[in-house]
């Protein structure tokens, strides 16, 4: 969390009616499959509102998915400004020690410009080809993949592209993207500390895996809604926002899915255009909504494979809450959604906190998956139970290593390591344990249930983390443990 908190105002201030946010909450909070996180609020460039569900909070940095890709397209915008990069160049002329191998004449023809606006000539995503084509340099994977159409004449939503956006960004500035933005953007929005996830190559992946917290996407937000100025001064090349809110390639059915409404208004330079106004997004409801007709900004971070319905619920109470003056006589409205704000909280998972038939055959007894293996990622070898004089400690085994999950007396159980995790849940009857574990740095819970009678467990994400990583890595990158 920035040390340098935003500005902030009573929303009937800054004309944002607050029973549209208790609206918003309410049916967010509904959704059987929408799990809320974090919300922020801007208007007219303070914040009206903002709140997070415990035990998610403001300071902890996020896995954004691919909201990455707009502070990808970011550092490319700040690379062309300084001369290094050329949005109308061959991506080839970046990368001479390909050109042999890279023979097809519309890989050779792609531009810089067509990977930024998802336009590379493919009709699908290629990052499995382009990373099983070659391991250890993507670029030259994706490259050897000749698109389907001419490059700049077709969308499709494509991993590599931004891949190797990114990629040029970082070979012609020579720093990785965190270094390369620090003193351009973070440092002079006031962003904190941030972590991007790396491939075997050593890059930045760009594409997806950066962890910032909420208020850093907010920020980023406001930027764009300003035409890259912040605190009077210009970050961001005059225009820029407008280029990257445009849409370049038509998108419209290009998902195949005529119900996901904001996904066919088209895409710009890495990102989305909505319904109203435009965004950045990523997987499982990690949002940055800019708003420029009502002056806002609204940055999310949430855990559902339900996007399109949490846009709908934004749409249909948040956008309507912005009114065009000043509203009168709200103070006591105000204060209680300051109050509401305040104490959210997403409800545990119920449990008690011991066996009711106390220790018994609970403490030391191992688990095994149900049916062979776990349901989905992680393939957890064994899960092992424990009785200690602080209480219990359920063992998640996946590949010989163990992550040691404490289990409380009622609430969420809150640690920092091995890797931050939230954890609650406990004895459902004498035969049955169920462990609710969060990993906060991401959008990821995993229900672990044991079966004393069977001597077996059962395993499921709620959102399956899509990097791959074992349990122990599911943080942001450089943390200790």
């Amino acid at each position: 969390m920035s040390d340098r908190p935003l500005p902030a105002a009573a929303p009937a201030d800054l004309g944002v009616d607050s029973s549209g946010v208790h609206a918003f909450l309410d049916a967010v909070e509904a959704a059987p499959d929408i799990e809320p996180h974090g919300l922020m609020v801007l208007r007219h460039g303070r914040l009206a509102a903002a709140g997070w569900w415990a035990p998610y909070t403001p300071g902890r940095p996020r896995l954004l998915y691919s909201l990455s890709k707009s502070f990808t397209g970011t550092a490319a915008a700040l690379a062309e400004a300084e001369g290094l990069l050329d949005f109308d160049a061959p991506v080839l002329s970046y990368f001479p020690e390909f050109a042999a191998d890279v023979t097809d004449p519309r890989s050779r023809a792609m531009r810089v410009r067509d990977v930024a606006c998802m336009a590379s000539g493919h009709l699908r995503d290629t990052v499995e080809e382009a990373y099983a084509r070659d391991p250890e340099e993507p670029v030259r994977g994706f490259l050897l993949l000749p698109p389907d159409r001419d490059p700049g004449t077709v969308f499709a939503y494509n991993q590599p592209a931004t891949y190797t956006l990114a990629a040029i960004v970082q070979r012609v500035t020579g720093q990785p993207l965190t270094a390369y933005l620090r003193p351009r953007l973070l440092d002079p929005l006031g962003v904190g500390e941030v972590a991007w996830l790396r491939d075997r190559s050593g890059r930045e992946i760009g594409f997806s895996g950066l962890h910032a917290t909420t208020d850093a996407v907010a920020r980023l937000g406001q930027l764009y809604l300003r035409d890259g100025v912040w605190d009077g001064g210009r970050l961001l090349p005059e225009g820029w926002p407008a280029r990257a809110a445009r849409p370049h390639v038509p998108t419209a059915g290009a998902l195949g899915d005529a119900d996901r409404q904001d996904w066919d208004r088209g895409y710009g330079y890495q990102f989305w255009m909505s319904r109203h106004g435009y965004r950045g997004d990523g997987a499982y409801g990690q949002f940055c909504l800019v708003l420029p007709e009502q002056d806002a900004v609204i940055a999310a971070t949430a855990a559902t494979e339900r996007m399109q319905e949490y846009l709908n619920l934004v749409w249909r109470h948040l956008l309507p809450a912005f009114r065009p003056a000043p509203l009168t006589g709200r103070a006591s409205a105000d204060a209680s959604l300051r109050e509401r704000l305040a104490g959210l909280a997403l409800p545990p998972a119920a449990g008690a906190p011991g066996p009711p038939d106390g220790a018994g055959t609970w403490s030391g007894a191992r688990f095994t998956p149900h049916g062979g293996r776990c349901d989905g990622r992680p393939d957890l070898e064994a899960v092992t139970v424990a009785a200690g004089p602080d209480g219990w400690t359920v063992t998640l085994t996946e590949d010989g290593h163990g992550l040691a999950l404490r289990l409380g007396r009622g609430g969420w159980t809150v640690a920092e390591q091995p890797l931050p995790t939230a954890v609650s849940g406990g004895w459902t009857d004498a035969r049955t344990l169920v462990v609710d574990a969060r990993f906060l740095e991401t959008p990821h819970r995993l229900t672990v249930t044991c079966s004393l009678a069977e001597g077996t467990f059962r395993a499921r994400w709620h959102t399956r983390p899509l990097h791959g990583a074992p349990l122990r890595l599911l943080r942001a990158p450089g943390g200790s443990g």
